[in-house]
């Protein structure tokens, strides 16, 4: 799982990335008529959806496998009956990479928020003075989710020893009853 969280992270990082790049490089479009540099703008907003989307995504990986592996521990421990501290690690775990995962998805949200007030295309009145809060708040904000990023992944591999210590106890538990054990490695993964 870390590889992959990984792997999105820095597809949205690169995106996010190249997304303040665009942004850059159009400067602030009010009073901005040409139709090519209007084209460049669209573009900007709608990488900056998809730089969002793929936020929230990467985010929503952490919560969907910390409830799914979560639950996963609680179930085997009480079919088992093993140490109830895989419970209590799993939930500190998931404590630890929760807060990070929300700060990331409320960042992406105030990026674009700032971006929607900045925008000249929206026609609403004192869209200029937004202009500079969007990009001090865009770039600060995009370093402090790929900081969160960052944040989350010892969570993700601890949950992943977790997991993997689990299974030596099961492995144990299923010898010990003259149970199969199916044919997976023996140790972690």
């Amino acid at each position: 799982m870390e590889r992959a969280f990984s792997r999105a992270a820095l597809f949205a990082v690169v995106l996010m990335a190249a997304t303040a790049g665009l942004g850059l490089w159009l400067g602030d479009l009010h009073g901005v008529t040409d139709r090519g540099v209007l084209r460049w703008a669209t573009v900007h907003r709608l990488s900056g959806v998809f730089a969002a989307l793929s936020v929230v995504l990467v985010n929503s990986l952490t919560v969907t496998y910390f409830i799914g592996t979560g639950r996963w521990c609680r179930e085997v421990v009480e079919a088992y009956g093993l140490d109830r501290d895989f419970i209590g690690r799993s939930t500190q775990l998931k404590r630890s990479a929760f807060p990070f995962a929300l700060l990331g998805m409320l960042a992406v949200v105030v990026i674009v928020a700032l971006g929607g007030a900045a925008d000249p295309a929206a026609g609403r009145k004192g869209s200029q003075e937004w202009v500079t809060w969007h990009l001090v708040g865009g770039l600060g904000l995009a370093a402090a989710i790929a900081w969160c990023f960052q944040a989350q992944r010892p969570a993700l591999r601890g949950q992943q020893d977790l997991i993997g210590e689990l299974m030596d106890e099961v492995r144990t538990a299923r010898r010990a009853r003259g149970l199969e054990i199916d044919n997976a490695p023996e140790g972690r993964a």
